[in-house]
Order: structure tokens, then sequence, then C-alpha cells
């Protein structure tokens, strides 16, 4: 980094047009704007300065807004640099509004789109097969507690922000500090999925037996994927040009919704010998389904490795310091609109978490096979890629936060309406009509959850500080994912725990009647067969915490959330800096 730096005061009104003193060796390379012909055309919180990577502590940074004025620090740049910033400073041009003049994506962002999704798919084929089929597969064989123990794996995903500092400190320059982490990371993804491939036969035949090892296993494999993640952030913040930012989550939503429904729609219908046998098609086993996954990963990782380049970035002492990160992440907590952005984060999935996580399965407890499950849901994915792109434009306006508030109410509302259809779903064989009623409801469901991940994702990506782009980001991502996974298990457990349900059967011409937990289970309640019983459901825990989650969403919506999130869209990008010693 130059060590030289320049401070201006801010004294504009606006925080993106704020003007910005300079010495002699900035007047000759910035423009001159309207009214003082000593300013830059933009701030530092519009203005993209390349490198702008996630980048741990920087001593001499520092933004503090004392009695309505803000000190604003810029760095003077070498030549190439300066030409960068000005020219990203001319291409910020506001309307009367105040708008960011939205202009066609270039080719080099378009390149960027597409590797990023790439990325993102490969992250979303373990996701997939971990939270998605794998439960589906297991359902048969494993109690509701047993699957909230299976359900632990997802967690690493959620609580990345641990070891985000690591990743964004550590790298070797010769190799970039993006790539230094993301070829090891996938080389681990894909042979992870090939040691299961080797070990299916063995961990699926007999789930009950070595659920801690598929446990432990798929744990591995989404914390191998959430460290790809973190890396994968933070070079979308350099990949992408300023003004097309906010595409950065259409790509997540592209390619982790790819891969995410490779390995869960698609896998469970090739999956399945009566779907394939219907559409004669291969039937595709787990195993080879595996194999050919670690295949892509290494291919991937080989193209990485030897022909794409990542763009040096300078790189200091503080930029290497891990305890500097730390102390950044701690900097970002103590601010009061990020922990007013946290509580909303840790609370506002809990409406429809019953929904998220048990729903599913108790449609497949009920009948409901899994192929058909996973054909309405295939049919939903297109329109999931749709989704994806009018929330990215929803959210390039003054209130990114909005499409993300509204889309609160239909998420609970086809919450509700799915606890109705698990309460009346029909004897199978189900009619065409009620399947085609299940599609238009998982369409609609899908379609407002992805307005959601996108949106507070645009959001995310706006208010990062870009000098600590990855840190932010991972922060924010983080307690967003850890909103839908904390939840899971209790969930989960809390099926099991509050459902009473009893073996009923005749021994010897005397009926008998035992209460048994586990008899609310396809295990229990082959076991109460085997006895010549039938297991009679007296009180399902499922629409218990069902309707405590759906009251709690609504209240919570109402009294915290809308209120809340107008309040942090409507603060300007500086107040989200942080003061860096």
């Amino acid at each position: 980094m130059p060590k030289n730096r320049q401070k201006a005061k801010s004294k504009s009104p606006n925080p993106s047009t704020r003007n910005n003193k300079s010495n002699s060796r900035s007047q000759q390379d910035m423009k001159e704007a309207p009214g003082d012909s000593m300013a830059v055309s933009s701030s530092l919180n519009t203005l993209h300065v390349n490198p702008s990577t996630p980048i741990t502590s920087r001593p001499q940074s520092r933004m503090p807004y004392e009695n309505g004025e803000e000190d604003l620090e810029l760095n003077l740049l070498h030549e190439d640099e300066r030409r960068e910033a000005r020219r990203g400073a001319e291409e910020l041009n506001f309307d009367s509004t105040g708008d960011v003049e939205k202009r066609p994506i270039s080719s080099k962002d378009k390149r960027a789109m597409v590797l990023l999704c790439v990325l993102y798919l490969i992250q979303g084929v373990p996701l997939g097969l971990a939270l998605g089929s794998v439960p589906f597969l297991l359902k048969d064989h494993l109690s509701y507690s047993q699957l909230a123990t299976f359900a632990l794996s997802s967690y690493p995903y959620s609580l990345k922000l641990l070891w985000s500092p690591i990743v964004d400190s550590v790298f070797l320059p010769s190799i970039g500090r993006r790539k230094s982490w993301i070829i090891p990371m996938q080389l681990v993804v894909g042979t992870l999925m090939l040691y299961i491939s080797l070990n299916v036969q063995r961990l699926m035949d007999n789930p009950g037996s070595y659920v801690y090892e598929l446990t432990f296993i798929f744990t591995s494999l989404v914390f191998i994927s959430a460290t790809q993640d973190i890396a994968v952030d933070g070079w979308a913040l350099t990949l992408l040009s300023h003004e097309n930012l906010s595409y950065a989550s259409t790509c997540q939503t592209i390619g982790l919704n790819t891969g995410y429904f490779a390995s869960f729609t698609v896998f469970l219908a090739l999956n399945s010998v009566e779907f394939t046998e219907k559409w004669g098609i291969p039937h595709l086993t787990l195993s080879a389904y595996l194999k050919f996954w670690s295949i892509v990963c290494y291919l991937v990782t080989f193209w990485l490795l030897f022909f794409k380049k990542e763009d040096k970035e300078p790189a200091t002492e503080a930029d290497m310091s891990i305890m500097g990160v730390y102390k950044t992440i701690w900097s970002i907590c103590k601010l009061k609109h990020i922990q007013s952005l946290v509580i909303m984060h840790i609370f506002a999935k809990l409406g429809f978490a019953a929904n998220d996580a048990a729903s599913s399965l108790k449609m497949v407890e009920k009948g409901f096979k899994r192929e058909d499950l996973a054909l309405a849901v295939l049919i939903d994915f297109p329109f999931q890629i749709f989704g994806g792109y009018l929330a990215a434009n929803w959210s390039r306006g003054n209130y990114p936060l909005r499409p993300w508030v509204i889309a609160f109410w239909p998420r609970l509302g086809f919450a509700l309406i799915s606890t109705l259809i698990v309460y009346w779903f029909p004897t199978p064989p189900i009619s065409q009509g009620f399947f085609m009623f299940l599609i238009v409801h998982t369409v609609f469901s899908s379609f407002s959850s992805t307005v959601q991940f996108v949106g507070i994702s645009a959001f995310h990506t706006r208010v990062s500080d870009p000098l600590i782009g990855g840190t932010y980001m991972t922060l924010l991502n983080t307690f967003t994912n850890l909103g839908g996974t904390w939840p899971k298990w209790f969930i989960l457990k809390g099926v099991d725990a509050f459902s009473v349900a009893t073996c009923k059967g005749n021994k010897a011409g005397t009926e008998i009647s035992v209460q048994a937990s586990e008899c609310v289970s396809d295990i229990g309640k082959s076991m109460c067969r085997d006895i010549g019983g039938e297991c009679v459901t007296e009180t399902d825990g499922y629409y218990l915490v069902s309707a405590a989650c759906l009251a709690f969403g609504v209240a919570f919506l109402i009294l915290y959330i809308i209120p809340t999130a107008r309040k942090l869209q409507e603060l300007p990008a500086s107040v989200w800096r942080v003061r860096l010693s």
C-alpha cells in the first residue's frame, strides 16, 4: 500500500457527493467538480477503488464522523490506480433522486459472473446432499431426534465467521489472496465426496449404527465448503465492478441453487427406481453421483490453478495479522446499527423454521413420494433463477431492504398453508389436481424465499466496507445463515418431544397398548408392526411447533423487523464504516 495518505473533511449533506480537499499531487489527476475547483466527483462512500479486497486493520484508515462532519482518508494511489479511481468516479453518475445510473453489464463483469456461478455451484452440491437428499434417504431409518443429530452437519456454514479472519489474512501472494484458499478447499471437497462414494453402501444400509460417522463426514464436507465460500465472497467484491456488485448475490443464488437442486431435486428423481423405470432413463446411485462431482471439482480446480490469474493485491504487515481481523470484527459488532441487524437476523427466520425443517419430511411420512417432491422442486428451479434476477434489480434502489421485508408476508402465509397441507394430506395416491396445487405452492413459496435471500445479500454487499469486504460480508452473512440454521435442531427435537403416539395391537386375544416416543418415526412404526401392533398418533408435535413458530414470526415482523429495517436502509453508507486502529 502507498504510505502517503490525504485527509479531506466532508461538508456536503449528501454522503454520496462529499467534497474532498486535495493536495497539489492529487489536483493533477482528479477531475474538478462544479462549484469547487478542488473537489473530486465522488467520495469513498460510492467510489470503487482497486484493490478494494477484504483487508484487515489499516492503522491510517480512519473514518470518524463527529458533529455532523465526516473525516475521510483517500489513498495517494499509483498512477494506474489513480486513473482507475478517476474512471470509477466518472462512471458513477447520479440522477436527480440520488440513484446511481444503471449501465449495461460489461463483458468483464459477465465473465466474472460466470466464474462466480461455477464456484458457488461447487458449494451448492455438498449442501444439497447434507441439507436435502441425504436426510430424505435417511428418513425411513431414523427418528426425528436422530435426524436432528445429522442436521448438525449444516452448522459450519453458519459459523464460518469464527475462522474467516484466517482466510482473509493468510495467503500465498504467488497464487493469489482468494485462490490460495479456493484451490485446496475444492480439492478436499472432491476427495471427501470420492471417499463417501466408496463407503456409501456400508453407511447407508444401516444408518442407525453410523449416524455419528455420517454426521462427522458431512459436517467436514460442509465445513470445507463454507471455507471456500469465505474466499469466494471476498473475491466477488473485486471481480465485479462497483455498480454491478448487487449481482454478486444473483450469482450466489444461481450457483448455490443449481448445485443444491442438482443434489436434491435431480438426484432424488434419478435415484428413484419408480421414476427411472417410468421415464426409461438410467438409475443413478449415490456412489456414481458423488464420483461425478468429485471429478468436476478436480477439473474446475485444475482450470483455476493454471488458467485463471488473480489480480495481485498489495499487502502489508497489517493485512497478515489474524488478530487484526478479529479486532476488526469486534469493531464492526460494536456498531449499534450492526447489533440491531444481528438481532433481526438471528430471529427473522424462526417464523417459517418449522416449515423449512419438517414440512417436506412430514409429507413424505404421509405417503408423498420423494420423486414427486423432487419433480415439484425441479419445475420450480427456473422460477428461482428468474426470481433472483428480479430481486437483484428491486434491491438496487434507495430502499434495498423493502423487497426483503415485503416478502416476509407471503413466506409466512405459505408456511401456514404448508402446515394445513400436511394436516389435510390425502391418502395416496394423490390426484393430479392436488399435485398441481403443490407445484404452484412450491413455486410461489420458493420465489418469496429467493427474493429475501437476494435482497438481504444485496444489502450486505452495499453496506460492506470495501477495505475489509471479506470480513464484513462474512460477518453479516454468518448471522443470516445462523438465523435459519440454529432453530433446525430444536424444531426436529420438538417434533418428537411434543408428539404422543401409542402402539396398539392384540396378543393372545388381549388388546395391548404401549406408549413409546419412537412410535412417531418410521423405524418405531416398523418395530410396532413386528409385534403385531399399529402406531396411533394421538398428538403430533409438528403442529404445535409450527403454530408457535408462526405466531412468533408475525409478532417479531410487526414489532421489530419492519421498524428496524426502515431505519437501517435510511442510514448513509459512511456509518457502516469502522474506525480502525
